[in-house]
Parts: C-alpha cells; sequence; structure tokens
C-alpha cells in the first residue's frame, strides 16, 4: 500500500512539474526581465510571507503594543494608490482599449510595436500594484484592526496575485485586461474615499457617497462578467489562452454573488455589518478588492 501511494504522489508531482515548464515555454519573453517576472518563486514567497505575517507573526508582536495610528502614512498611502490607479486606467486606455481594441474578441498583441509594449508594460504595473495593496492588511494589523482580516480578505489578496502573476506572465493584454482596466478605475473612488477618510473630521461633509461604494463594487463585476461572457457566444474568437477567459469569469461571478450578499445584508435587511465600511482601502465584505 505505502509503495502504491509513493508511486501515484510522483506520478501527481511530475504531471505538476510537465504543467508548469509548459506553462513557462508559454511565458511572453518581453516581460521577462520586469521585477517580480523571472520566476514564480519570489512572487510566491513574498505572498507567502504575507500570509504568515497576517495569520501569525502580525497579531503575536501587537498583542501586548497599543495600536499605531499610522493617520499621516494612510493619507499619503491613500492618494498615491489614487494617482497610481488613475495612471494604471490611462495606460490600458492608450495601449488599445481606446484606438485598436474592439471591446470585443481582443487578442494578445505579442509584437514589439509600441502600442504592444506599452500594453504589456501596464499588465505588468497592474500586477505590482496589487503587491503594494498587501500593505493594506499589515495596517490592518498595525492597527489591531484584526477583525477585518477574514479569510476572504486574505484569500483575494493572497491568491488572486499568485493567479494574475500567470495572467500576466502568459498574456499580457488582450480581452482579459479588461477587468484589470476597471478594477483600477474602481480603486481610483475607493482609496480617493480612504484618503478622505484619513484626513478626519474636515473631510466628513464630502464622504457622502460612502453608501454608494457597494453598488460601485456590483456595478464592476457586472460590466467584467458580461464583457468577458461575450466569449462564450462568438462564433469564433482567437484569444490565445482561454483559460484566463474562464478564471475572469468565475471571479467576477463569485464576487458578484459575495457583494450581492453584503448588499443584502447590510441595505435590505437591515443588518449592517459593524464597521466594515470604516476600513482602509475597500468596501464590502471583509474589505475585498475586486479581482
Amino acid at each position: 500500500m505505502s509503495s502504491l501511494l509513493v508511486r501515484e504522489s510522483s506520478a501527481r508531482m511530475e504531471a505538476v512539474v510537465n504543467l508548469y515548464q509548459e506553462m513557462m515555454k508559454c511565458a511572453d519573453p518581453r516581460i521577462q526581465g520586469y521585477p517580480l517576472m523571472g520566476s514564480p518563486l519570489l512572487m510566491t514567497s513574498i505572498l507567502l510571507t504575507y500570509v504568515y505575517f497576517v495569520l501569525s507573526l502580525g497579531p503575536r508582536i501587537m498583542a501586548n503594543r497599543k495600536p499605531f495610528q499610522l493617520r499621516s502614512f494612510m493619507i499619503v498611502y491613500n492618494f498615491s494608490l489614487v494617482a497610481l490607479s488613475l495612471y494604471i486606467v490611462y495606460e490600458f486606455l492608450m495601449s488599445g482599449w481606446l484606438s485598436t481594441y474592439t471591446w470585443r474578441c481582443d487578442p494578445v498583441d505579442y509584437s514589439n510595436n509600441p502600442e504592444a509594449l506599452r500594453m504589456a508594460r501596464v499588465a505588468w504595473l497592474f500586477l505590482f500594484s496589487k503587491f503594494i495593496e498587501l500593505m493594506d492588511t499589515v495596517i490592518f494589523i498595525l492597527r489591531k484592526k484584526d477583525g477585518q482580516v477574514t479569510f476572504l480578505h486574505v484569500f483575494h489578496h493572497s491568491v488572486l496575485p499568485w493567479s494574475w502573476w500567470w495572467g500576466v506572465k502568459i498574456a499580457p493584454g488582450g480581452m482579459g485586461s479588461f477587468h484589470a482596466m476597471i478594477n483600477s478605475s474602481v480603486h481610483v473612488v475607493m482609496y480617493l474615499y480612504y484618503g478622505l477618510s484619513a484626513i478626519g473630521p474636515a473631510a466628513q461633509p464630502y464622504l457622502w457617497w460612502k453608501k454608494h461604494m457597494t453598488a460601485i463594487q456590483l456595478i464592476q463585476f457586472v460590466l467584467v462578467s458580461l464583457h468577458i461572457s461575450q466569449y462564450y457566444f462568438m462564433p469564433g474568437c482567437n484569444y490565445q489562452y482561454p483559460v484566463i477567459i474562464h478564471l475572469i469569469w468565475m471571479y467576477g461571478t463569485i464576487f458578484f454573488v459575495l457583494f450581492s450578499n453584503f448588499w443584502y445584508q447590510s441595505y435590505t435587511k437591515g443588518k449592517r455589518l459593524p464597521r466594515v465600511l470604516q476600513q482602509n482601502g475597500v468596501p464590502g465584505t471583509a474589505k475585498v478588492k475586486a479581482n
């Protein structure tokens, strides 16, 4: 029996190795030299360290310490992400979505023409911004807002960037980049809200739109799902890696359901979840940013 288990484990490991090798053969050479993109080992190590810190090390370090206020840092951090998100949206638009893209079946352009290279760069920048946003959870820990560090929050901040890495590594652009552009647009609004919120009482008159944050999230998921669903109804689409389409559709659907439930619990039933919108970066259940 033990011999059989060893052989089965060996076969599974070999299958994983073969899958990894096949995926790396599909890697886009244009972004090989970008930070984090040479191998999945570095980004995986960062994400594992993140998970260890937020679930174990961080809470233990802060257990007998007073929470940090971090007000000045949060103001700079949030408004910096507003600027970064705006720039990412602009670059996505200028890299194809306002020029050569049809908004339907748009394959990845692997050429070295300026627009294609620009799309590859902004796709990487979008990915890199997700590693910057890991600081959201670190802020929670340092401020001892441990109740906001839920499974859903940590899952979103760790697993999704890991899967995005493969998308950027293999297919930086095309119709799969639509969700990244929309997501960055939403982040402009969200980080603006949290930047203003961090300022304090002086900014309260400008935060009347707090209750609309979940609606903005839901609109995001609808737009992403509608756009990506076109793939399944086209007679033919030469998008190179359909698996990316399937993942985007699944993520959009899952998060639409989760945020719809939040909306129902908070506004329809009138059972407002405690402090879910009083956080740094994202409204909604467990402070989850959409994919």
